[in-house]
């Protein structure tokens, strides 16, 4: 391609304001909007693949806008009523619309790569892992963008209407929209009876992707590789329709986007644990003796180390030979709707969770003591507050020999809520002999652990449901 005529393009078509405009919008979405890209160990700012992720989340938009502004592009021979003057020139169709095609492309790409790298400038001050594997969500994520805008672009010049552009951009976010609802997921129910929806195959024809819940799940190499012979056959779309001059030849253009969703629905996986897969790399444990986390968040192991050590030294003179032996922080990711299950040999911790999050030092012991005796069995993805609550700050005081209150989040009114409720129990539990608290603790753990009873019933004397 001639740089000249690169350089003319970069300057007098739409290409530089659809890149501007991708990058602002975006920057302007992520910046000025208090939303979960910036909370906790999934922060757009945090780890490689988190920003990776919720880059391509914002493709739910900003892909329909690269449509709309590629068909204003292709719109501009239309609208200089030349079209019939650039086919008596000896210059090739194709060369004209490689060099509009490959202005767009640059600027595109320039403006996703732009917005990657200002998450990624702070992603570089915040973590110690650096990898690699986020790298094809991004450029995926990129081709979208190119691969929209040359479809747009073709779609313009065939149907030279001012409706097209919009029209275009409208179908896009729908298409969009509907991959990411009622079309594009099944609803599921688990073995517990909690409804659910998973991704079905056919929504990876989408830009977007899931709402990121963990640091340490990322797209598989199936669906790089199903998106990007999407992609190209969209790319391959377009940019024949640019230089079809007959109807038949823009029926023939069709070809490849077509072919291209067809193959892309062969390689895609229809599991929806085989779309988003965990980062066994990052998954990784890095210890201190008992005490592990993830390779992802081994920086964080120094502060852990000693609080986790303690936290274990107390359940161990507390429960004896019934005491977790280890400290791990918690690497399996379940569907949402999913009801977890624990070990008692193993205290699992996750640095999302608000008693972990926001304890240092001795809070850190008595949360991790917490989540040892009552781990919790909340459904993935729901939120609770009640008797697992309450058995919970009854636990801990039993094994520190004094009741505290629990490093939390929780509003004053439910903190006096659950001193309402736990001091009676805490009263009464200490007035028993060691070895009838130690039989009522017994039985609270066993209903924590396998979800199964109410472990404040357990530990009030009561029989667990």
């Amino acid at each position: 391609m001639n740089t000249r005529v690169l350089r003319i393009e970069l300057r007098r078509s739409v290409a530089p304001w659809a890149g501007a405009l991708v990058l602002t919008s975006a920057l302007a979405f992520l910046y000025l909007l208090d939303a979960a890209w910036w909370r906790g160990t999934t922060a757009w700012t945090a780890q490689w693949t988190s920003l990776a992720m919720w880059t391509r989340s914002l493709l739910f938009y900003l892909w329909p806008l690269a449509v709309g502004l590629g068909a204003l592009q292709g719109l501009r021979d239309h609208r200089s009523t030349m079209p019939e003057l650039l086919t008596t020139t000896p210059r090739p169709a194709r060369h004209r619309a490689a060099a509009t095609a490959g202005a767009t492309a640059i600027t595109l790409t320039s403006a996703f790569a732009l917005l990657v790298l200002v998450g990624g400038v702070q992603v570089l001050a915040r973590t110690g892992y650096t990898h690699l594997g986020w790298l094809p969500i991004s450029l995926v994520g990129a081709l979208f963008l190119v691969a929209g805008a040359l479809l747009g672009m073709g779609a313009g010049r065939a149907l030279p209407s001012v409706l097209t552009p919009p029209a275009l951009a409208m179908g896009a976010f729908v298409f969009t929209a509907l991959m990411h609802m009622s079309l594009g997921r099944t609803v599921t129910t688990t073995a517990e009876g909690v409804q659910s929806t998973e991704p079905r195959r056919i929504s990876l024809l989408s830009p977007a992707v899931e709402e990121v819940r963990s640091a340490l799940l990322t797209l598989s190499a199936p669906v790089h590789a199903g998106q990007t012979v999407w992609l190209l056959g969209m790319a391959a779309t377009g940019f024949a329709l640019l230089i079809a001059a007959t109807r038949r030849a823009r029926l023939i253009a069709l070809t490849p986007v077509l072919a291209g969703a067809a193959i892309a629905l062969l390689v895609l996986p229809s599991d929806p644990r085989r779309m988003y897969v965990v980062d066994e790399a990052a998954a990784e444990p890095v210890c201190d003796g008992p005490v592990c986390v993830t390779t992802t968040h081994r920086t964080r192991l120094a502060d852990l180390a000693g609080p986790g050590k303690e936290a274990l030294r107390l359940l161990h003179g507390a429960l004896g030979d019934r005491a977790p032996v280890s400290v791990r922080e918690n690497s399996a990711v379940l569907p949402d709707g999913a009801v977890p299950r624990w070990s008692g040999e193993t205290v699992l911790f996750d640095f999302d969770d608000g008693t972990v999050a926001a304890a240092k030092g001795g809070e850190l012991t008595r949360a991790l003591i917490a989540e040892a005796m009552v781990p919790g069995c909340t459904p993935v993805g729901w939120s609770s507050w009640g008797t697992e609550d309450f058995a919970r700050a009854v636990a801990v005081g039993w094994v520190l020999g004094e009741p505290g209150p629990l490093p939390a989040t929780e509003s004053a009114d439910l903190r006096r809520e659950a001193e309402a409720e736990t001091r009676p129990v805490w009263k009464e539990l200490q007035a028993l002999p060691r070895a009838e608290q130690l039989s009522r603790i017994n039985a609270m753990r066993a209903a924590a652990l396998s979800c199964e009873g109410d472990a404040f019933e357990a530990l009030s004397g009561g029989a667990s449901r």
